[in-house]
């Protein structure tokens, strides 16, 4: 990924100047997305690449597959098993890695449940819909333990702050949400029973895959090459800096709504984790090993009507040695 960055930037550093490209993104207002993008607002890293970013805010990534589909933004950062599962479906969708950070099932500290069994005739309460890509693998796992959480459990689907607020106030006796509002919960006292990197590793990888990452249309990408790999050598200088600066992190901290100093460093130590650096090559190998375990186990309820990821499925940024 650095390689990635470091050739871009080259390529893009030669160019004498560069023509403003407007680029309409869609952000969901409580991820880390919003994170990356004061940062490239903050240090003109946009308009340093001639691009002229539109940004939309939803309260749910499901606004952003949405407006995605429907054609008024052109980047958003979503799933990579909706991406996988759309373009099985015939959706001509493109995707680039973002991060890797991941959720997990978190129960209250003095919770009888103590694993994904125990949940049995309970409710969870399930952050980002029925297809969201932690909540598949979370089923997959469990599925490969007999338990199926789907018919097992009643289950509740909503926003992220919903989700938690909901473990918060009895209403569930377990959440699966993102990373961000585990750590928070984590604060308080609450404990993971199964974390998603965890499910990843029983369902045989050895690093986590970039779960979550910019989705855009084959036809954007097509027509507008160049505002796509600006976008991208933008993105890449915004998470050098992020992770080399923690002075940057207090400029961040107003949009972190992170209530203690634990809570800070959590958010930020994960989002460096998260932060992808291998070549792509590297990343769709473990992407088509994960895919074809959940084909396996979930089936076509899971993944779409294809046993294998579709080869089309990640963006490769024109530099060489990739």
């Amino acid at each position: 990924m650095l390689r990635i960055f470091v050739t871009l930037c080259l390529v893009l550093g030669a160019i004498p100047t560069l023509a403003n490209e407007t680029l309409r993104i869609g952000v969901q207002t409580t991820g880390t997305f919003a994170w990356q993008l004061d940062v490239i607002r903050r240090h003109g890293l946009a308009a340093g690449a001639g691009l002229d970013l539109k940004i939309s805010e939803y309260a749910s990534p499901d606004a952003g597959k949405l407006a995605l589909n429907g054609g008024s933004v052109d980047l958003a950062v979503v799933d990579w098993l909706w991406i996988a599962r759309s373009r099985a479906l015939g959706a001509k969708l493109l995707f680039y890695p973002y991060s890797s950070a991941v959720g997990s099932v978190m129960v209250k500290g003095d919770s009888p449940v103590r694993n994904i069994e125990d949940l049995k005739g309970k409710v969870l309460a399930v952050a980002g819909g029925p297809l969201d890509k932690s909540w598949l693998i979370v089923q997959a796992a469990a599925l490969r333990q007999g338990i199926d959480l789907r018919r097992e459990t009643t289950l509740e689907y909503g926003a992220p702050p919903l989700i938690f607020q909901k473990l918060q106030q009895g209403e569930a006796a377990a959440s699966l949400n993102f990373w961000n509002f585990c750590a928070r919960l984590e604060a308080e006292g609450y404990r993971r029973i199964l974390d998603v990197r965890e499910a990843q590793a029983s369902l045989g990888l050895n690093e986590p895959v970039a779960l979550v990452g910019y989705a855009f249309s084959e036809e954007f990408a097509a027509r507008h090459k160049s505002t796509i790999e600006r976008f991208i050598a933008v993105a890449h200088e915004a998470n050098a800096i992020m992770l080399q600066s923690d002075e940057e992190w207090d400029a961040l901290r107003p949009l972190m709504n992170a209530g203690d100093e634990w809570t800070f460093r959590a958010y930020r130590d994960r989002t460096r984790e998260g932060m992808p650096r291998r070549p792509i090559a590297a990343e769709e190998a473990d992407a088509r090993a994960l895919f074809r375990t959940l084909a396996k186990v979930g089936g076509p309820e899971l993944v779409g009507p294809l046993q294998e990821l579709d080869p089309g499925l990640y963006y490769q940024p024109s530099t060489p040695g990739e």
